[in-house]
């Protein structure tokens, strides 16, 4: 059985999901691919992984760097998951391009390469957002490319950790 839970953000509408253990989902309302993971048998609830979820989010909204990972269950494919465990690398206030990820797997799986646009597609389909900070991927440029809840609010997501930003988008730092 999987649970829901809704959390008000300064942004918009959160809503999250959980197996009763750890966090499954976590979407703005409304974004691409919302609820794409969630089984249609769910309901709402109050449980202790929604209680730290709630805590984390309350830190992060604040502008502080939360200091602790609610439980996370990702139910993907390997090749996804291998993605978002490296997004979950990528330091606060700071950003990664696809193409740096895109050589991390490769290394990672022996291979001579892999393809950006791969990784992209992984990034976009990230279940878990915000904890797993799919919003801290930029373009080779450094330009704010892609994310499922909108390039603005991507932008005042990375604002909020002080990323270092400057007129043309996000520089790689």
């Amino acid at each position: 059985m999987e649970y829901t839970h809704h959390y008000d953000s300064p942004f918009g509408g959160i809503t999250l999901a959980c197996d009763g253990v750890a966090l499954t989902g976590l979407w703005f309302d409304g974004q691409k691919y919302f609820g794409a993971s969630l089984s249609r048998d769910h309901e709402q609830r109050e449980l202790s992984v929604f209680e730290q979820a709630d805590r984390w989010l309350d830190l992060y909204f604040s502008g502080r760097e939360p200091d602790f990972t609610p439980a996370l269950s990702m139910k993907t494919t390997p090749f996804r998951k291998a993605v978002w465990e490296i997004l979950l690398t990528i330091p606060y206030g700071r950003t990664m391009t696809y193409g740096e990820i895109a050589r991390r797997i490769a290394e990672e799986k022996g291979l001579s390469r892999m393809s950006a646009q791969a990784v992209g597609g992984a990034v976009g389909h990230n279940a878990i957002s915000l904890i797993i900070p799919c919003h801290r991927v930029v373009g080779t440029n450094g330009s704010l490319t892609g994310y499922a809840a909108g390039i603005a609010v991507k932008e005042k997501l990375l604002r909020l950790e002080k990323a270092d930003m400057d007129d043309e988008g996000c520089r790689v730092i």
